[in-house]
């Protein structure tokens, strides 16, 4: 077994985290040719003409932006979780290239300008042809302002943007803040996009992601034990453990475990041990590391009250990914 996550404190330095910023292993692979859209759905294949379309044209010298005073590519792919949205930008983001295209989650942008500083991140990021921001989302004021604002000078430096949310732009913020205290900056911000709609059914084929109840936690432990690469933690420490990490070093915090053992797990009960929980999820999900649940598993994970509110689509897009890593897990351990 690896080392216990409660026992690791990663730092990232600033260079890392800039070279961290390309497609994750999970979508390594992504292409366009490889994106199969439902023909019942023909938003999806019109998407993925655009970007591809988008991609031709940021082949083409920057310059051309410029040359005719007119603003580069801003578009926003919106959808519910399992359209293929991530697939759609890293594909993207792999015909550009790695050399002209940063791409991150929206977390990691904004961790990055703590970082660094916000101009030193602009000066870094304004050289590429494309910034691809996964997973926007506008959680407190500070980020709405601070996101416009980072959006707006690459744009004004020539960088073509492409982002994906579960939310449209003018909507962003909704159920989290006062939105309507930061609505110029909201509007500013949407009006920069051109909004790529993105339906259709969950491709894991789930209308809803289901819950499924926790393997007794000494199978998990065993499972995780025979595994050289297995971590396996208490469900209550790993919590109180990630409440002293930044989630940006989430990534790093999971550097060599190829399996992800929990037991003792029981519904959340605090609404930021709930979101540093969906952060931890997509860098699982982003990494393929399969994932065994004891305790109470999914179910009641997070409960109705938060299903509820402002952030609803993040924790169902987390109930998806668990779901899909689960199944991995239960093939790892032969259940």
């Amino acid at each position: 077994m690896t080392p216990a996550l409660t026992a690791r404190h990663p730092h990232v330095p600033p260079d890392r985290l800039l070279a961290g910023l390309v497609p994750p292993r999970h979508f390594a692979d992504a292409r366009f040719a490889t994106y199969l859209p439902d023909p019942d759905h023909p938003s999806q294949a019109a998407a993925r003409a655009r970007l591809a379309d988008l991609a031709d044209a940021l082949a083409a010298p920057r310059r051309r932006f410029r040359a005719r005073r007119a603003a580069p590519p801003a578009v926003y792919l919106d959808g519910g979780f399992g359209v293929g949205k991530t697939h759609l930008l890293a594909a993207l983001a792999h015909a550009v290239g790695p050399e002209r295209t940063a791409y991150g989650t929206f977390v990691e942008y904004t961790h990055l300008v703590g970082a660094l500083g916000f101009r030193p991140t602009v000066r870094a990021l304004a050289h590429r042809a494309l910034v691809c921001i996964d997973e926007f989302e506008l959680d407190d004021p500070g980020d709405t302002v601070l996101m416009s604002r980072l959006v707006r000078e690459l744009s004004d430096a020539g960088v073509a943007i492409a982002a994906t949310s579960n939310t449209l732009p003018e909507s962003l913020g909704e159920g989290r803040f006062a939105a309507e205290d930061f609505l110029r900056e909201i509007q500013a911000l949407a009006a920069r996009f051109e909004v790529l709609r993105v339906d259709g059914p969950d491709y894991r084929h789930r209308t809803a992601p289901r819950a499924t109840p926790g393997l007794p936690d000494d199978v998990v432990r065993a499972a995780v034990g025979g595994a050289p690469d297995g971590a396996c933690e208490d469900f209550v420490a790993l919590l109180a453990h990630l409440r002293t990490v930044h989630p940006v070093r989430y990534g790093a915090l999971l550097d060599g475990v190829g399996l992800l053992g929990l037991v003792g797990v029981a519904p959340l009960a605090d609404q930021a041990d709930a979101l540093r929980l969906v952060v931890l999820v997509d860098r699982l999900y982003d990494r393929d590391v399969p994932v065994l649940l004891g305790g109470r598993g999914s179910e009641g994970l997070f409960p109705e009250a938060m299903l509820r509110g402002g952030y609803r689509k993040k924790y169902l897009r987390a109930l998806s990914r668990l779901a899909e890593l689960g199944e991995r897990g239960r093939a790892v351990a032969g259940d």
